[in-house]
């Protein structure tokens, strides 16, 4: 497997520059096609005009959506114009309850996508809805960029939470590029579980997986010392100084997660890295 097709959504102008830079760096390491979708976003949205709303307003809301759209295709050409890779730039209007299918669509055939960090001081609901659509309509791997970009060399070394759960193993499969890429990887268990097939050695399986695929993985058992899973993980990414994260994505319901927390917006949030993740 490689990345062939990856593909990048976005929906700032603030955000442009630093999305086609990590994508095109990633196209140029692996010889692939980088999409880029530009989105305007109708944030009045049609399905929550109230009766009787003059028609104008909804021509308005969607006229300034697809002026953003074309801006943002502009701004996104001027970019990628100046890196080596090839490339495809489109622009789209879209509401905000559609952006599942839209994003979904587009990611479907994409080997990877490429997007900001959506949680943090920049937090809005459209990031959040993009990650998701790609990773739930799309079931693309995603890697998702701190505001720092990708670090120097990357990937170098990956840390994989690894759980044993099917979320873990197709974020692992979707990370397999880079894992060959990079020079170790540590399969991170946290309390792995006392009653279980692999009990007698645990992550063994998955290590196994890795080496026939020539990556130099190290399991590493690691207690629950602190609150959080996420702290754990994050602990073990700063002693083994990695460059990646590799991590199941939801392995709640993304209303338990968005209700109560989980270790999915933890990590997303806190991580230094970037973070690769599927479900």
């Amino acid at each position: 497997m490689a990345y062939k097709t990856l593909l990048t959504v976005i929906r700032s102008a603030d955000e442009a520059a630093l999305q086609i830079s990590a994508s095109a760096a990633l196209a140029r390491q692996h010889d692939a096609h980088l999409d880029i979708l530009c989105l305007g976003i109708d944030e009045v949205q049609m399905g929550y005009y109230f009766a009787g709303a003059d028609a104008v307003l909804q021509e308005t809301s969607i006229a300034m959506a697809k002026e953003k759209a074309e801006g943002l295709v502009k701004s996104a050409e001027g970019l990628a114009a100046k890196e080596d890779v090839r490339y495809a730039v489109r622009g789209m209007v879209s509401q905000y309850g559609v952006l599942n299918e839209v994003v979904g669509h587009a990611a479907r055939f994409a080997d990877l996508v490429v997007l900001p960090r959506p949680y943090g001081k920049d937090a809005s609901l459209e990031k959040e809805a993009i990650l998701e659509a790609a990773l739930f309509s799309g079931r693309a791997p995603v890697l998702v960029v701190p505001e720092t970009g990708l670090p120097d060399g990357f990937p170098r070394l990956a840390v994989i939470g690894w759980n044993a759960s099917n979320e873990a193993l197709t974020a692992v499969r979707g990370a397999l590029p880079f894992l060959k890429a990079a020079s170790e990887a540590v399969v991170a268990i946290i309390d792995p579980p006392k009653h279980s097939p692999d009990q007698s050695d645990p992550g063994d399986r998955i290590s196994t997986l890795l080496d026939r695929h020539g990556v130099k993985a190290e399991v590493v058992l690691l207690a629950k010392s602190m609150p959080k899973v996420s702290d754990v993980l994050l602990q073990q990414i700063a002693d083994s100084e990695a460059d990646l994260l590799v991590t199941g994505a939801y392995g709640h319901s993304r209303f338990r997660e968005a209700i109560l927390g989980g270790a999915t917006r933890d990590l997303l949030e806190g991580s230094p890295v970037p973070v690769l993740m599927a479900h």
